[in-house]
């Protein structure tokens, strides 16, 4: 894990010096920063992380805006870093594929743990060389191995923590899950009660993997209890 490479973009140089500081000292070592979106972008392209944390406010061009970009070459976490609170701004940063919001200003030590919590869980918790494992239900096809996602045959790119709420309910078909009980075994925190998360993730994850995702067939609602993954797409 701490051989990951994390890519830190944000015009404060203090917030920067601050994240790479504190980052150094929990032994992560392969860290770059870069404070404007096109410098952002160029390092993308050039390298491979494995989490970026992008502010949103920019001087060039918004984190809202080049996040799609980001994602069109890499599956890496991202973190938006950004002083705007709103639970539309978060849904925002949600839909566009970001991975977490952390508001500003914001504890460094906290942000080190959500960076820890997520590449364990990218890296599967263990050490070695990992088991394959593939998940076939119908034409989804889930490759846990190679992180490789397929539906009837095509190759979706997924979010990492969309990938992850996947493998979930690939790891435990049939079974009803509350909003709470997704984000604490997922996102690996606690459940506040108020927060959009495990819906946006729901409907973006539905995006990908179903044929009609407003008439879905795998990720199912049970009004006012939560969500459950039905195999092959058909109900039991």
């Amino acid at each position: 894990m701490h051989d990951s490479k994390i890519l830190i973009v944000d015009d404060e140089v203090s917030i920067v010096q601050m994240l790479t500081t504190i980052l150094k000292k929990e032994q992560f070592t392969y860290i770059d920063s870069a404070n404007n979106a096109e410098d952002a972008l160029a390092r993308c392209r050039d390298k491979r992380y494995d989490l970026i944390l992008l502010d949103v406010m920019l001087p060039d061009r918004s984190g809202f805006e080049i996040c799609p970009l980001i994602r069109e070459t890499t599956d890496a976490p991202i973190f938006f870093l950004t002083a705007r609170t709103t639970d539309l701004d978060k849904l925002s940063g949600f839909a566009l594929g970001a991975d977490d919001y952390i508001t500003k200003p914001f504890n460094p030590l906290e942000v080190v743990a959500r960076i820890k919590a997520h590449l364990r869980r990218k890296s599967g918790g263990t050490s070695g060389k990992p088991k394959v494992k593939t998940y076939q239900f119908g034409g989804l096809i889930v490759n846990t191995s190679s992180g490789e996602v397929t539906v009837n045959g095509r190759k979706v790119e997924l979010p990492a923590q969309v990938y992850q709420l996947l493998t979930f309910f690939c790891k435990h078909p049939n079974q009803l899950f509350s909003k709470n009980q997704l984000y604490e075994q997922v996102w690996g925190e606690e459940f506040l009660g108020e927060d959009n998360t495990v819906m946006v993730h729901i409907r973006k994850l539905r995006e990908k993997i179903e044929e009609n995702p407003s008439d879905p067939r795998y990720i199912l609602t049970v009004r006012g209890l939560g969500y459950k993954f039905i195999p092959h797409g058909e109900l039991e």
